[in-house]
C-alpha cells in the first residue's frame, strides 16, 4: 500500500483530498455517508463575520457539464461556526481548513483575528469576495490588491494561510506570484469561472443575479492548465480543484503541480465522491509501482 500523507504548509495531512468549500457545508451533512476522519481535510463553507443572507433566487442552474450556482457566500456568521460547527468537526477528528470571506479588509481580519485561538489547521482565503470599497470588483482580480490583502492576513494569522485564487484574470501566474510575494503559506484554485444562462421560452436570465459561477467537469482542464501555470511560477503549495469528479481527474491536478485537490460539485450528486476517490488514487499509486504520492506531485513538465 502506497504512502498518502502529505505536508500542506508545515502541516501533516494522512491524505491529499479535502472538500470544495460551499459543497459540503461543515461536513454535517455527509456525515451518514462520509466518515470524515478518513479525509486529509474538511474545508469548510465561507465563513463571514456576521451572517450573510446570500442572493434572491432562483440562484442555481444545471448547465451542460455542471453548474451554475449565485448563492452568494449565504453563512451563518463566525459566532455560529465557533459554537457550533467546530467543536462538530473536532468530535468527528477531522483536520480542519476554514475557508473565509468578507467585503472589505476588516471584515476579513476579524474573522481571521476569532480564529486565531481555534483548533483549525489552516485557513482559506476566499479572494474573489466582491471589495465594496472598490466598487465590487474581486478581491482576487488585481496583483497588487491579492498583495495586500495578503499580507495583511498574514500579519494578524497564527494559522497558515492559503489564498483562494479567482480563474477570471489574465494571468493566473501573475496573481499566485501576487499572493506569494504577499507571504501566502500556499495557493488554492480554481474558484469557479463566470457564466450565464438564458431559458429561451421565458426569454429571462434563469438565476435572479443573471450571472454565477460554473462548477463541474467542463472547467476541469481549465483547473489542470492553471494549477500548472502557478507551479511553474511558485515555489508555495497548491491545493487544486475545478471539476474532480474521479480519481482520475484528482492525479491529473497531483501531476500538474497541486500538492491536495478538492471535491467539489461532485459532492451534490455523488456523497461517496470524496472516499472513492482517495481509495482509487491508492489504487492508481499501487498499479504504477509508486510507493508514495509525494513523487508524483509535479512531475509532469
Amino acid at each position: 500500500m502506497a504512502s498518502l500523507s502529505v505536508n500542506f504548509a508545515g502541516v501533516d495531512f494522512k491524505n491529499p483530498v479535502t472538500t470544495a468549500s460551499g459543497t459540503f457545508g461543515s461536513g454535517m451533512e455527509y456525515g451518514e455517508f462520509v466518515d470524515l476522519s478518513r479525509l486529509g481535510a474538511v474545508t469548510t463553507k465561507g465563513v463571514a463575520d456576521r451572517p450573510w443572507e446570500g442572493n434572491p433566487t432562483p440562484r442555481i442552474a444545471e448547465v451542460r457539464g455542471g453548474m451554475l450556482n449565485a448563492i452568494g457566500l449565504q453563512n451563518p456568521g463566525i459566532d455560529v461556526f465557533l459554537e457550533r460547527d467546530l467543536p462538530f468537526l473536532k468530535e468527528q477528528n477531522a483536520r480542519i481548513i476554514v475557508n473565509v470571506c468578507g467585503h472589505s479588509e476588516e471584515e476579513y481580519l476579524h474573522v481571521v483575528e476569532r480564529l486565531n485561538d481555534a483548533a483549525v489547521d489552516l485557513l482559506e482565503i476566499n479572494i474573489s469576495c466582491p471589495n465594496v470599497k472598490e466598487g465590487g470588483i474581486s478581491f482576487g482580480t488585481n496583483p497588487a490588491g491579492v498583495e495586500h490583502i495578503t499580507k495583511v492576513i498574514k500579519e494578524k494569522s497564527v494559522h497558515p494561510v492559503v489564498m483562494k485564487l479567482s480563474p477570471n484574470v489574465t494571468s493566473i501566474a501573475d496573481i499566485a506570484k501576487a499572493a506569494e510575494a504577499g507571504g501566502a503559506d500556499g495557493i488554492s484554485l480554481i474558484n469557479t469561472i463566470t457564466g450565464m444562462k438564458i431559458d429561451i421560452e421565458k426569454r429571462t436570465f434563469l438565476l435572479a443575479n443573471r450571472t454565477g459561477g460554473m462548477s463541474g467537469p467542463a472547467i476541469h482542464p481549465v483547473a489542470v492548465r492553471m494549477v500548472y501555470e502557478a507551479h511553474q511560477a511558485v515555489r508555495i503549495p497548491i491545493i487544486g480543484m475545478g471539476g474532480v469528479e474521479t480519481y482520475e481527474d484528482a492525479v491529473e491536478l497531483l501531476l500538474a503541480g497541486a500538492t491536495m485537490v478538492s471535491v467539489g460539485t461532485a459532492n451534490f450528486y455523488n456523497p461517496y465522491a470524496t472516499t472513492e476517490i482517495i481509495d482509487g488514487i491508492d489504487a492508481y499509486l499501487d498499479r504504477q509501482g509508486i510507493g508514495d504520492v509525494n513523487d508524483i506531485i509535479g512531475s509532469v513538465g
